[in-house]
């Protein structure tokens, strides 16, 4: 099973403090795929994980398109939908 979301980080980049902004943007990708794909692992691919850290730990994007894979039961893959 295959869906691509649209994530908004705008919650985090304004409400949170600076230091922690990209990894509670990771954990936000965990936590919604979670909900919505009904897994308990969440796999975060390199390239994703690299476009939220691109600017660094103070400016993760505002929102961002990804693409999860269902492979198991309870495992999906989070990729970036481009």
């Amino acid at each position: 099973m295959e869906r691509i979301y649209t994530i908004s980080f705008r919650d985090i980049i304004n409400k949170s403090v600076r230091k922690k902004r990209a990894p509670r943007a990771i954990k936000k990708i965990r936590n919604f795929l979670k909900r919505h794909m009904k897994a308990e692992i969440v796999k975060i691919d390199n390239d994703l994980n690299e476009k939220i850290w691109a600017r660094g730990i103070e400016k993760p994007p505002a929102r961002v398109r990804i693409k999860a894979i269902k492979e198991d039961e309870n495992v999906v893959v989070a990729k970036l939908a481009e």
